[in-house]
């Protein structure tokens, strides 16, 4: 029924309540407050619930393929699998391999999600991208990596969310015949405005778990028709030094620099040891010649 003659029937009930002419119970027909009480929570609104049944109406006659109301059947549709993954390639020059990413997933109908780039003066120059690409032409994406430069590694993770899509599926379809139940309560019985607005506020719940249960179907499938490959491209690290540096000869003749002033170092250091020892040594040496020489002396 339309929103309109919905607030009508809902209006004329409100109506009969306030001048005594209401029926003075709390049962509708053969639906008690226990069975309205017995609803699943939670959901939205109700004239927000009307709206997303038109919504879903529009969406049908304008070929705009709804939400399925049947179970995933992984024997006919196959897996309903979640797939990322994240690889690593060494190229010559970061600038074009960030360009031949690009062109990578506009080629197998994907696009750029996310870009990090690191230029730091001392550091490796890289660059790491996320692509975001139909799940069929995954595999293929995977296997276009090697025209980038060295393939380091790939690693590929999957998650099969086919029985949770199943079960929230189901869920969907109990909820929203559990709403027309409610709908139907509310349409063509009368009773207390308690009562009314106790029906009303179940009917809210319901519409609010159900947009909730839609809302993680639309994620599920959103999440398992496009697949995820971050790639991270990284300029060679050089053979004989960084810029600025005075290459691997030069560091090693700083290295033997530090070496000969960390050993004088250590000799001064220590010399408050040796020091006094000889100074008690050579003291004892004269001490002993000049008795050795009294001793002669006589």
């Amino acid at each position: 029924m339309s929103v309109n003659l919905r607030h009508a029937v809902l209006g004329a009930l409100i109506l009969l309540v306030a001048c005594g002419q209401g029926a003075p119970t709390s049962t509708f027909g053969n639906a008690t407050k226990d069975e309205v009480a017995s609803a699943p929570a939670p959901a939205m609104s109700v004239a927000r619930g009307m709206e997303s049944r038109e919504l879903a109406a529009d969406q049908a006659v304008s070929g705009e393929s709804p939400l399925p109301d049947v179970p995933h059947d992984p024997a006919t549709t196959g897996p309903m699998l979640i797939r990322t993954g994240q690889a690593s390639v060494e190229i010559d020059s970061l600038e074009p391999a960030i360009t031949a990413v690009r062109r990578l997933a506009q080629q197998f109908g994907g696009y750029i999600s996310n870009s990090q780039t690191q230029l730091g003066a001392e550091q490796i120059r890289t660059a790491t991208l996320e692509l975001k690409v139909p799940s069929e032409r995954f595999d293929a994406l995977v296997n276009g990596l090697s025209p980038l430069g060295r393939v380091e590694f790939v690693n590929v993770s999957a998650q099969d969310v086919g029985e949770e899509f199943t079960d929230v599926t189901a869920r969907v379809a109990n909820a929203r015949r559990l709403e027309q139940r409610l709908i139907e309560l509310l349409a063509t019985r009368t009773g207390k405005l308690s009562d009314v607005l106790e029906i009303e506020r179940e009917l809210a719940r319901v519409r609010e778990e159900i947009e909730r249960m839609e809302g993680r179907l639309r994620y599920l499938k959103a999440h398992a028709s496009m697949s995820t490959l971050s790639i991270t491209v990284h300029e060679k690290a050089p053979l004989v030094g960084e810029v600025g540096s005075g290459g691997v000869i030069g560091e090693a003749f700083r290295q033997a620099w530090r070496n000969f002033v960390n050993f004088i170092a250590g000799a001064i250091a220590s010399s408050g040891v040796f020091v006094p020892l000889g100074a008690l040594l050579l003291g004892a040496l004269w001490l002993l010649r000049r008795l050795w020489k009294g001793r002669r002396g006589l």
